[in-house]
């Protein structure tokens, strides 16, 4: 784990996101939108750890083959192979394996939401295990906010019942928290995304593919139907092969903290997805939420406040306004 006197070779220290890493992000939080959705149907046709095993593994099939068709390899060197290894246990195996196991008692909205705790995880955890990313007011402030935001689009009925399958979850954004912030060394070992993402998603099919032959047998399984079938290559190659591209990219730009900011805007779009493509109906709660959501986002970035603080200085008695 980082300690105190690590710095990045991009220290971040907590600085607004770019435009470009905004774009990744919110592309990679509707990426991440879907996994629940797949992951439900999933649910349908394999087990537990089948499922999870079938998703890094078909990923990481998707990945090492771009790299070989774009002339890369992954790196050899025993530290990368080690921190591949410890990535893959944070980020893939522990947390994918709890909140499958989680939606098989729990709505996957209420999975998304209970993943959004992710950043109240990552803000502590920064604070304690890194140099450069310290907690700051309007960080908890946006926090909180968007984690409320995130409760009242699901009703506060949501949480009610199956605590075992909430805490599951929970512990899920621990790992990811955990392993936002591990990974944050592979731009220091000058890892590209790609090759970080394509590693960490190998070494855990190395853990989980023989955990399912053994545990699950999945030979003696019904045949999967094709809407499980396009699942399960849905969860593979967009929610996870791709959104760890980005994933990467992001955090090697703009730090654990910025990045599972995604885990709040996660059941947004999931919530978008089930109106556009379910026909689901988008209430006032919804809309209520996302503001709430909008708000926290506008905090932590600090950009919006700034911008406001200005202006209002700018405007204020005994001060000339700026000619336009």
């Amino acid at each position: 784990m980082a300690n105190r006197t690590e710095t990045g070779a991009n220290a971040v220290d907590g600085r607004p996101m770019t435009r470009t890493e905004w774009a990744m992000l919110i592309g990679l939080a509707a990426i991440w939108g879907g996994s629940f959705f797949f992951n439900a149907v999933g649910l349908t046709a394999l087990p537990v750890l089948s499922l999870v095993a079938a998703r890094v593994a078909i990923a990481a099939v998707v990945l090492l083959a771009l790299m070989r068709l774009t002339g890369r390899r992954l790196p050899r060197r025993p530290a990368i192979l080690g921190a591949f290894l410890a990535m893959a246990l944070l980020n893939n195996v522990v947390p994918f394996s709890l909140i499958v196991a989680g939606q098989r008692e729990i709505a996957s909205g209420v999975a998304a939401i209970l993943n959004a705790s992710t950043p109240l995880f990552t803000v502590l955890f920064a604070h304690l295990l890194t140099a450069d990313e310290k907690m700051s007011p309007n960080r908890i402030a946006g926090v909180l906010l968007g984690l409320s935001g995130v409760a009242v689009m699901m009703g506060i009925g949501a949480f009610g019942g199956a605590v075992t399958a909430q805490l599951l979850c929970l512990s899920a954004a621990i790992s990811y928290a955990l392993a936002g912030i591990y990974g944050r060394r592979f731009a220091r070992m000058g890892v590209a995304p790609l090759a970080t993402a394509a590693g960490q998603l190998s070494a855990s099919s190395l853990v989980l593919v023989p955990l399912a032959l053994l545990v699950d047998r999945p030979w003696t399984l019904p045949t999967p139907s094709l809407a499980a079938v396009a699942a399960i290559l849905g969860l593979a190659t967009v929610s996870t092969a791709l959104a760890y591209v980005l994933y990467f990219r992001i955090l090697s730009t703009a730090g654990a903290t910025n990045l599972l900011l995604v885990t709040i805007l996660s059941p947004v779009s999931a919530i978008l997805l089930g109106v556009l493509v379910l026909g689901e109906t988008l209430l006032a709660q919804h809309l209520a939420g996302m503001a709430l959501v909008a708000a926290g986002l506008a905090a932590i970035d600090g950009r919006p406040l700034k911008a406001l603080s200005r202006r209002l200085r700018s405007g204020s008695p005994g001060r000339e306004s700026p000619s336009r």
